[in-house]
């Protein structure tokens, strides 16, 4: 089947696999954001923002229905679902792996410089790596629980948001009060990190 069959609104841009100029676009600000922090410039926010939405994107957990190998084949060559291509011409979830590896990468290096632990490096480094443990914790949950006929119980669900809730709450509260006591700095970087590893086990 054509890429091109189909309405035009449904063709791949730029003629790429589905997800190709998402991908470009990740690796993009990835880069940006990895080449001031490894150089010790200051990297402005919506650089950041900017990558933590294109994190959320390959990360996010996606509601599918899984069909066998064979089915997914045969509703493709009948035309029903429209063939997978990975973007780039990629094997799957290697963007993923590109963003995760980038990132030990860029601890390894700055460690080996002596910049690891400088607070604005050590604050932006352990949000994205919140977020990312989150969400390869989701992942490996998910793989050990696979092909069971019961869900896991709730309870640690339930209790992992309490207490994300609980901190975050805490940490909001002088906001909202507008009182002179605020978290010190160190102490809400780790509130707003649970905040992005709850959402990354999601």
């Amino acid at each position: 089947m054509d890429d091109y069959s189909g309405p035009p609104k449904s063709w791949p841009p730029l003629g790429l696999p589905q997800g190709s100029v998402r991908a470009l676009l990740t690796l993009v600000v990835l880069a940006v954001v990895v080449s001031n922090l490894a150089q010790g410039r200051e990297t402005d926010v919506l650089w950041v923002q900017a990558l933590l939405v294109a994190l959320a994107h390959y990360f996010a957990t996606r509601r599918s229905v899984g069909l066998p190998a064979k089915v997914l084949a045969r509703l493709e060559d009948e035309g029903v679902i429209p063939p997978e291509r990975q973007p780039l011409f990629l094997p799957r979830y290697s963007i993923r792996f590109i963003i995760v590896a980038t990132f030990v990468g860029l601890a390894v290096y700055l460690h080996r410089e002596g910049k690891l632990f400088e607070p604005r490096t050590m604050t932006l480094l352990g949000m994205i790596f919140a977020y990312l443990f989150g969400a390869l914790l989701r992942g490996f949950l998910q793989f050990l629980h696979r092909g069971r006929e019961t869900p896991p119980h709730h309870l640690w669900a339930d209790l992992r948001a309490l207490a994300v809730l609980a901190v975050v709450i805490a940490a909001a509260l002088p906001e909202f009060l507008n009182v002179p006591y605020r978290l010190p700095h160190e102490l809400l970087a780790v509130a707003l990190g649970l905040v992005l590893f709850y959402f990354g086990m999601r």
